[in-house]
């Protein structure tokens, strides 16, 4: 699982019956370099790529979200389903405190 910040949603014409009711998120996903501003819930975007992610837990633009990719993606459905990246989580507090040798 990989954290990251909800930068936009995405607008489907079509949709898969088996993800009906669901929504898409655009996230931005974390780096070590910003995982302060996540724990300020300072949505912002990386040079990495952003990923849209599947929800049906209600996140929203500004929110920590945790991300799980791959094959792993697609186990809570019964039915295959064409996902790649879903929202398993909706992140309130991020206590984040770097490690100093």
């Amino acid at each position: 699982m990989r954290f990251g910040s909800v930068i936009g949603r995405v607008t489907l014409s079509r949709v898969v019956p088996a993800l009906a009711g669901g929504r898409w998120l655009l996230v931005s996903p974390a780096t070590r370099e910003r995982f302060p501003s996540l724990a300020a819930k300072t949505p912002s975007v990386t040079a990495e790529p952003s990923v849209v992610v599947y929800d049906d837990l209600g996140g929203g633009v500004g929110d920590v979200v945790g991300i799980e990719e791959g094959r792993e993606a697609a186990m809570p459905f019964d039915q295959p389903v064409p996902i790649d990246a879903i929202n398993v989580a909706i992140v309130d507090v991020l206590n984040y405190a770097p490690w100093k040798p």
